[in-house]
């Protein structure tokens, strides 16, 4: 049993391995660049591992762009996003998203809007 576990934590540590000097040999093949003189801008990458990205905007003011690479799993992560004035928007499949809002609580929400609370009149209110 102590011999599969050191050779399972060796085998490991040789694909970690493998796979950092594959990340470390990565060269840029493709790079733009462009900049003008009103603030805008646009960029894009990619790299000899899949690593790759694009972005256009203007400074200060507004960016929409993307990246993708491949996680340690093999699997593609691609991620898309704006930002502006009003914050960054990130969207991508491996992102988190918050769970259905359950039913009873999107019938309360419903009758709050349907039924505005009046306003009371001084003085006459109930103890």
């Amino acid at each position: 049993m102590n011999k599969f576990f050191v050779l399972a934590v060796a085998a490991l540590a040789v694909s970690c391995v493998q796979a950092d000097s594959f990340d470390a040999r990565a060269e840029t093949r493709e790079y733009k660049s462009d900049l003008k003189e009103d603030g805008s801008y646009a960029y894009q990458y990619q790299t000899s591992n899949g690593i790759a990205g694009q972005e256009s905007g203007v400074g200060g003011y507004y960016a929409s762009g993307s990246n993708a690479y491949y996680a340690p799993d093999g699997q593609l992560i691609q991620l898309t996003y704006t930002a502006d004035g009003n914050g960054y928007h990130p969207a991508g499949a491996h992102l988190p998203t918050p769970p259905p809002i359950p039913a009873a609580i999107l019938k309360s929400l419903e009758y709050i809007r349907t039924h505005p609370q009046q306003e009371s009149r001084q003085g006459q209110g109930r103890f």
